[in-house]
């Protein structure tokens, strides 16, 4: 199970954010590439990496002497589907039914 409070925390920061976009983009990038066009230190941008890796929210894969970050979706999906999904299911529900009343209105009055 997630910490949502984790998540939340990490995402609250635009640099985080960023730093995800970036991945989202491209997975698989260096601590380096991700320094690319970040106006801050390479540490700066370690910190950052590290509270984003401790959410969950990415992953790291060695490659030699390398570590590659890659973006991991999954506590914003277990997010989604605690909060946001419930009411997208209302929702659609709601409109199916607003559809069907006015089909069978349209069927009456032909």
């Amino acid at each position: 199970m997630t910490d949502v409070d984790a998540v939340f925390r990490a995402l609250a920061d635009p640099t985080r954010r960023r730093i995800l976009d970036r991945l989202h983009e491209r997975g698989g990038q260096t601590l380096g590439e991700l320094c690319d066009g970040l106006e801050m230190s390479r540490q700066a941008v370690s910190k950052h990496v590290a509270q984003l890796e401790s959410a969950g929210l990415l992953s790291v894969v060695r490659r030699g002497r390398e570590k590659l970050h890659h973006l991991d979706p999954v506590p914003i999906q277990e997010i989604h589907d605690r909060w946001i999904g419930k009411f997208e299911r209302s929702r659609v529900q709601a409109i199916t039914s607003l559809r069907a009343a006015l089909e069978d209105r349209d069927d009456r009055t032909e």
